[in-house]
């Protein structure tokens, strides 16, 4: 079964206040235990976070101009097949208190664009690896799971942007040591996600460190955030390199942590997007660029982001298949 967001948070937090505040008292278990006992959250904005399945989601009118673009497959059908990534990262995608509802900013977008191209839809989590391979096989019309653009990716898929991509380094609270390019994690043991553009990132930082004569940076896997947490608490890991919305509102729970570095997803040359991603030249992108403008547009979607703390994330127009992430040899 999937882990709440409730248990996730105080877990990590007892990990590590435990582990790093060992002579310290109150406010941070506290915090965690208050939080696991109530059914809000902050995000980093303040804004507090319906944690609940009972999500009261915004809505928007179905635009017929735009609806009518939708392949007419997918119109007949009636629903739109939208693939994310399991639900474990809060506030983009994750599982609300019954374990099982899937809620935030990523979802809250996908049902605004069903409601703009008046389809119903229906979330399908799997785990990311399977997020293509359904997109591949056609079982899915549409990915909406912090996907990044990337020139190798666009040889596959068709992108329609709707999301900076900002990528953290998140640390234990209380260092000195901040983030601001490839030199500063030369000697470092840093985590990641495999498959993910920012091992991409994190890669090409450690070659660049290594022509220069630095020390290399040591990489180790996790894909679930209670194995990452856990070894960053136990100090496996000195930081944690991931997506900054999720590592900002996971500091700002457990108040043990920090981001002490932010960096563009598609790298030094490349302004990161996140984009929906579809099957290339399967029709749809151009009616999901339509709807993400629409609700843009509508003020709908300032709205989510608003909600979850994402602000400082927004775009002002969708694009279609912009300059994405270099490929690395």
């Amino acid at each position: 079964m999937p882990t709440s967001p409730r248990t996730l948070i105080a877990a990590a937090s007892a990990l590590l206040a435990g582990s790093l505040l060992l002579t310290a008292c109150g406010s941070g278990a506290d915090a965690a235990a208050q939080l696991a006992g109530s059914a809000g959250s902050a995000a980093p904005n303040g804004t507090t976070i319906n944690l609940t399945p009972d999500q009261h989601r915004i809505t928007t009118p179905k635009v017929d101009a735009v609806a009518a673009l939708v392949p007419e497959e997918i119109r007949k059908r009636g629903t739109l097949q939208v693939v994310d990534n399991l639900g474990t990262v809060p506030p983009l995608d994750f599982h609300a208190t019954d374990d099982r509802t899937i809620i935030g900013a990523e979802p809250d977008i996908a049902h605004l664009l069903g409601n703009v191209l008046g389809l119903q839809v229906e979330l399908n989590p799997v785990s990311w690896e399977n997020v293509f391979v359904g997109l591949d096989s056609g079982k899915y019309d549409v990915g909406l799971t912090n996907i990044t653009v990337t020139e190798a990716r666009k040889e596959k898929y068709d992108f329609a942007t709707y999301r900076l991509d900002i990528l953290g380094f998140e640390a234990r609270k209380g260092g000195s040591w901040k983030v601001t390019g490839p030199k500063d994690v030369a000697g470092r043991t840093i985590g990641t996600s495999s498959g993910t553009n920012q091992e991409k990132v994190l890669i090409a930082w450690n070659e660049q460190n290594v022509k220069a004569g630095l020390k290399p940076v040591t990489i180790k896997y996790y894909q679930n955030s209670s194995d990452y947490y856990l070894a960053l608490s136990s100090g496996r890991i000195d930081a944690w390199l991931g997506p900054n919305p999720t590592e900002a509102f996971h500091a700002a729970q457990v108040g043990q942590t920090e981001v002490i570095g932010t960096y563009s997803g598609g790298g030094a040359d490349v302004l990161g997007k996140i984009a929906a991603t579809t099957r290339k030249d399967n029709g749809l992108v151009k009616a999901l660029q339509a709807a993400i403008d629409e609700i843009i547009r509508n003020g709908t979607y300032g709205q989510v982001l608003k909600r979850w703390g994402l602000e400082k994330e927004a775009v002002t127009t969708s694009e279609i298949n912009p300059p994405g992430l270099p490929k690395t040899d």
